[in-house]
């Protein structure tokens, strides 16, 4: 199979020295990729700054902003059977980016930002037969809000984690996939966690409304 995987957070620059960003370390995302070529697949990995070398794939393309891994993305995305959205693409971007520095010179610093592009509802709306995976990093109401993201963006699987996955080597995560199962895996390796998501992309590209071969229990996609 060929795997198109995001990884690490993008930086958007306030001026040339500063720039919004957040914890994401990489992690999860460069595991997904490792675990794709360990299964035999060809991994193109778009991956912000994360922490340390990124894993061995056959491609590797670096990006820094939200827009360049949009470009990145949409570019690489139509030679992929599968694609897995995990990195921690920002929300919004500074309106403007003013050359240089900004100087000190006042109490109060008033930023306007504008929203980044949607990289995941924008190949959900051009899926056509891939598998498509998504994270969803969710503070309250998590399973409520990840079912909606998966049915609004076309998932086929949505991870749901939570905001202490930020940087760290073990997570929490239940996977949501569109055929209603669910699979909690509570405290694991994200190596582990990555092995499971690639094992069951392998099986939704075969059998896509078939079962995930795994302990699962029923989610409900209207709640």
């Amino acid at each position: 199979m060929r795997y198109l995987v995001t990884a690490g957070p993008t930086r958007e620059f306030i001026d040339d020295v500063r720039f919004l960003s957040n914890a994401s370390s990489g992690r999860m995302g460069c595991a997904l990729a490792r675990a794709a070529k360990d299964a035999g697949g060809r991994v193109t990995l778009v991956y912000g700054a994360i922490a340390g070398a990124p894993p061995e794939c056959d491609r590797l393309v670096p990006v820094t902003s939200a827009e360049e891994m949009r470009n990145a993305v949409i570019e690489h995305a139509a030679r992929a059977d599968a694609i897995i959205m995990a990195a921690a693409v920002a929300d919004y971007r500074p309106a403007e980016r003013t050359p240089g520095k900004i100087k000190k010179s006042a109490d109060e610093l008033v930023l306007r930002l504008a929203r980044t592009p949607d990289i995941l509802a924008e190949l959900g709306r051009q899926k056509g037969g891939r598998i498509l995976v998504g994270f969803a990093l969710e503070a309250e109401n998590a399973r409520e809000n990840a079912l909606q993201k998966l049915r609004e963006k076309d998932l086929d699987l949505i991870v749901v984690n939570s905001p202490a996955a930020m940087g760290a080597d073990r997570a929490s995560v239940e996977l949501l996939f569109a055929s209603g199962e669910s699979e909690e895996l509570a405290d694991f390796p994200k190596s582990e966690i990555a092995a499971r998501i690639i094992r069951a992309v392998e099986t939704l590209k075969v059998n896509p409304q078939g079962s995930t071969d795994g302990p699962s229990r029923t989610a409900d996609p209207g709640s």
